[in-house]
């Protein structure tokens, strides 16, 4: 079993520049793409922004040139840098691993989901 947990969340002033974390453990042979998500109240969750297991990376309209994904390997975290935030930004914000684990020795690949980290943004 794999968990992820997020922090770094909170509230934060317009404009603030906090960053979220999510560390990765549990039985894990690998992580390929790692990726952000929010959901607003009353609202779907949606894509913030993704980072594939080579480094690629990709944004939402909303946050591109705002926010930043990034991850540290060899300690199975990835982190989202959130810059000049809005209050629009203000959601849960949810980490998302697609993890191979190695079970009965089988690799098994699945996705996971962290229980999520509230950013409030007021103006």
């Amino acid at each position: 079993q794999v968990q992820l947990v997020e922090s770094g969340g909170g509230s934060v002033q317009a404009g603030g520049s906090p960053r979220l974390s999510c560390a990765a453990s549990g039985s894990i042979f690998s992580i390929n793409g790692m990726g952000w998500y929010r959901q607003a109240p009353g609202k779907q969750r949606e894509l913030v922004a993704g980072i594939t297991s080579g480094d690629s990376t990709n944004y939402s309209d909303s946050v591109k040139g705002r926010f930043t994904i990034s991850r540290d390997n060899a300690k199975n975290t990835e982190y989202l840098q959130m810059n000049s935030l809005k209050p629009e930004d203000t959601a849960v914000y949810y980490c998302n691993a697609d993890v191979t684990s190695v079970i009965l020795g089988r690799n098994v690949r699945r996705g996971y989901w962290g229980r999520g980290t509230q950013v409030t943004v007021s103006s």
